[in-house]
């Protein structure tokens, strides 16, 4: 008996199957982690963490986990039952409607592809440290930094559009080869930073008097810190947006998921938590500049820290190629509806490569062109990367607020089937913690505080706001565009149309 391929409920939302399904276990597993990508994370952030909240910022680590996890739980339910292209975008589709699928997706789109621009910069945090011949623009201070960090990043996602434009076996080959290396070296680094230590556990006890400044006391610098961890574990809904490429999916990709956010917690953590025990110097004011970089070289040596660093560089690259990936999924779903400008063209697929080429290349040229901006304004850039993890924990809102509707009018069963994941029971409570984390969790993220959104000067008070303006800009600009030119073209493209369907008008949104 062959393994269930998912195409029955790619008819169920009115599709035929356009991708070449290719992709095993690893390799869905390895997009979720690699889009999450814990060592391009706890390095270019742990900065942030250590400077607003201390050592004692690591216990947010664990506070976070314990948020998305919910949000996985519910999400893992869904792609048992939906392995679809674009998922949160279809989720919300079958659960919320048409409207609230497009809010959704176009959300989770302009974020990914600020994302792709923000982590690809993450090159010039790690590259001139592993050799100075990297600093190919002066000499790496001020305007030549930002200058010399979008060159390196240009480069990055020229790369990641030609994987991805040259088909999704060979993305998946190279995502998984680097995501070996990084559980590898991860695994190893633990190891090293062990056998570096020089204080004990309790040193995540320490807050070195940062609540001092706060008007709320700690609790308000953790709240501050927190934004580290939150910022970093996100994305494992992408090993489900690849399920009409995947082999055996309502049984892969809920697994995916949830091994890609459980490794990389358990990783993360220790990582940071022998990173904090090694550290010679936790005063030591390159720990709040530079972060865990530091402890690399200061602790470990020149030799095994450049070692490590090149991981790093493996670690970002196989992150940004799989957050292009995603986002390249989530407008060849759109665009299969006509839900956007330009869908017939978006939602071509190769017949050679069998992927779609021209996605791939537009949000190339569009991460591109943000990177611009990080040369004469990267506080507004730093502001808008902030913002843009703001439009996906909303965009998770909107899958998991129509999930628990739906829970509550009986309309969606977690009633155990045959290979597909389900909460049963827990079903219910789950959603439940992961709406309340996720309204939390964006609250927080969104509060306008001043060392946050505007850390340095030049203050203005359009920057502080940033959050509240540029979502609200975001969401209520792109669905008033959506509402008065767009929704009135949506329907199933003929070429994408499931058999039977071939009515160019008739709405998959219905």
């Amino acid at each position: 008996m062959s393994a269930p391929t998912g195409d029955a409920e790619l008819s169920e939302f009115g599709y035929t199957n356009k991708l070449k399904r290719s992709l095993g276990g690893f390799h869905t597993f390895a997009a979720g982690i690699s889009y999450i990508s814990v060592l391009t994370g706890t390095f270019q952030l742990s900065y942030f963490g250590l400077s607003s909240g201390g050592p004692a910022y690591w216990w947010s680590w664990p506070l976070v986990f314990f948020g998305q996890l919910m949000v996985a739980l519910s999400f893992a339910e869904l792609a048992s039952h939906y392995p679809i292209a674009g998922s949160i975008y279809n989720w919300s589709k079958k659960l919320g409607g048409k409207h609230v699928a497009w809010l959704a997706g176009w959300m989770m789109l302009l974020a990914s592809i600020v994302s792709i621009a923000a982590t690809a910069l993450a090159y010039q945090h790690t590259l001139p440290q592993i050799w100075g011949a990297f600093q190919i623009i002066g000499n790496g201070s001020g305007t030549s930094e930002a200058a010399n960090g979008v060159l390196l990043a240009t480069m990055l996602i020229v790369f990641t559009t030609l994987v991805n434009a040259f088909g999704v076996k060979l993305m998946a080959r190279i995502n998984s080869a680097g995501v070996t290396i990084e559980l590898i070296a991860a695994v190893l680094l633990i190891l090293f930073l062990a056998v570096a230590a020089t204080r004990g556990p309790d040193v995540v006890l320490e807050t070195q008097n940062t609540g001092s400044t706060n008007p709320h006391g700690y609790l308000g610098a953790f709240l501050v810190a927190a934004l580290a961890s939150s910022y970093v574990m996100y994305g494992f809904d992408t090993a489900s947006s690849l399920g009409e490429e995947s082999i055996n999916p309502h049984r892969n990709a809920p697994k995916a998921i949830l091994r890609s956010l459980i490794a990389s917690f358990v990783l993360g953590g220790l990582i940071i938590l022998l990173a904090l025990m090694a550290a010679r110097d936790l005063n030591a004011p390159e720990l709040t500049e530079v972060g865990l970089q530091f402890v690399l070289t200061d602790s470990l040596g020149p030799l095994i820290g450049r070692l490590f660093l090149l991981v790093v560089f493996v670690a970002i690259t196989v992150c940004v190629l799989a957050v292009h990936t995603a986002a390249i999924r989530i407008a060849f779903a759109m665009a299969r509806d006509n839900a956007l400008p330009g869908g017939s063209k978006l939602a071509r697929v190769s017949p050679r490569f069998q992927t779609p080429v021209v996605p791939a290349i537009v949000i190339g040229v569009i991460a591109v062109a943000l990177l611009v901006v990080n040369i004469g304004q990267p506080q507004i850039f730093s502001a808008v990367t902030s913002l843009a993890i703001i439009l996906i924990y909303v965009s998770y809102l909107l899958v998991t607020i129509p999930m628990l509707v739906a829970r509550l009018r009986g309309e969606w069963s977690s009633r155990k089937q045959e290979g597909r994941f389900t909460l049963g029971r827990w079903g219910l409570p789950v959603n439940v913690l992961a709406v309340l984390w996720g309204i939390g969790m964006t609250t927080n993220l969104a509060w306008p505080r001043r060392d946050v959104y505007n850390a340095e000067p030049p203050y203005h008070w359009y920057l502080q706001w940033s959050s509240v303006l540029f979502v609200g800009i975001a969401a209520l600009g792109g669905f008033a565009y959506y509402w008065f030119v767009q929704r009135h073209r949506v329907g199933v493209l003929a070429d994408h149309a499931a058999t039977g369907e071939t009515d160019t008008t008739k709405s998959a949104l219905s």
